[in-house]
């Protein structure tokens, strides 16, 4: 493999420049389990571990390597793992707060766009789709919106009109991740070798738009609940594919919960049309809940933004007034 086919870029290779001259090599993170991490290289994928002093310099757990990381790595002479001694600057980093600590945990890095996977069925949930965004917006990332399974769409219409509504200039493609036609049109995201990651909940369809993408069965599928159209965990640990017609998929494990690490400042960000809109308001104050000659309200009655974008607005985290 190339360095150009796992994303090796003019600005990477400055970047690893002093590493090359102590005889590293570069690599780049497709698995990280309990134990070990499992890195690609131009020659084969090998397994690595952290050497000891760049996990003592590390302030965080997401300081060091994540799937989708550039790194320097010596090679082992003998039997043992190779040793991951430097993780090279990130691009983009999606960070979210760990499951019940007051910490951020990397889910993938160095990623040029996410798609944000959400079921046409029992999956579809507007205001889980914003938190996404923040998510994406967050990690310096293009967000693209993937709504899957639309032959089970209820109406098919309504539903684009939301999302657009909840996400204005974002791509949406609706499509069905088992059929290959369908999921074609998102070839060109990957063009120039860029990486791809898919997150959503679990029964989305992330890994069956992952092995359509790859063009083999990489990644295990299951049927989603019948009574609640809820996904069961297929994905359990992040992986990265590197694809034969070129550029790379990350996928990763269903969110069933999503807290934002920069919660204070990205819960503000996605609401400029409402902000914009209150403005028109007839009371300064309004709440947009029953005063007379609201404007936000109007839009909603017509249709321009959705009852729930509304509703994520007033109950959105307020920063302190000092």
């Amino acid at each position: 493999m190339t360095r150009a086919a796992f994303g090796w870029t003019a600005q990477r290779q400055s970047d690893f420049a002093p590493f090359a001259a102590d005889g590293l090599i570069p690599g780049r993170v497709v698995g990280e389990h309990r134990t070990h991490f499992r890195v690609a290289t131009e020659r084969d994928e090998v397994s690595a571990e952290i050497q000891g002093r760049l996990r003592q310099s590390a302030r965080l757990r997401s300081d060091l390597p994540g799937v989708g990381d550039f790194v320097a790595l010596r090679l082992s002479m003998g039997d043992g793992p190779a040793m991951i001694e430097a993780v090279l600057p990130r691009s983009t980093a999606l960070v979210r707060k760990a499951a019940g600590e007051a910490r951020p945990q990397l889910l993938a890095a160095n990623i040029d766009v996410i798609f944000i996977v959400m079921g046409l069925d029992g999956d579809f949930n507007l205001q889980r789709l914003e938190r996404y965004l923040d998510l994406v917006r967050d990690s310096g990332s293009s967000p693209v919106i993937v709504a899957n399974k639309i032959d089970l769409a209820r109406d098919i219409t309504t539903a684009k009109r939301e999302m657009t509504a909840v996400a204005p200039g974002v791509p949406l493609h609706t499509i069905s991740a088992r059929d290959q036609t369908s999921a074609a049109e998102l070839e060109s995201y990957f063009a120039g070798n860029q990486t791809v990651a898919l997150i959503g909940s679990s029964g989305a369809g992330k890994s069956t738009l992952t092995n359509q993408l790859l063009g083999r069965d990489a990644q295990a599928t299951q049927e989603v609940r019948v009574h609640d159209d809820r996904g069961r965990h297929t994905t359990t640990h992040r992986q990265l594919y590197f694809r034969e017609t070129g550029g790379a998929i990350i996928d990763t494990p269903g969110m069933r919960g999503l807290e934002l690490w920069n919660e204070p400042q990205e819960s503000l960000t996605n609401f400029d049309d409402i902000e914009a809109l209150a403005t028109q308001c007839k009371f300064r104050n309004c709440q947009h809940v029953t005063e007379p000659a609201c404007a936000v309200r109007s839009a909603v009655a017509r249709g321009e933004i959705t009852a729930e974008h509304l509703t994520s607005y007033q109950h959105r985290p307020r920063t302190p007034q000092r």
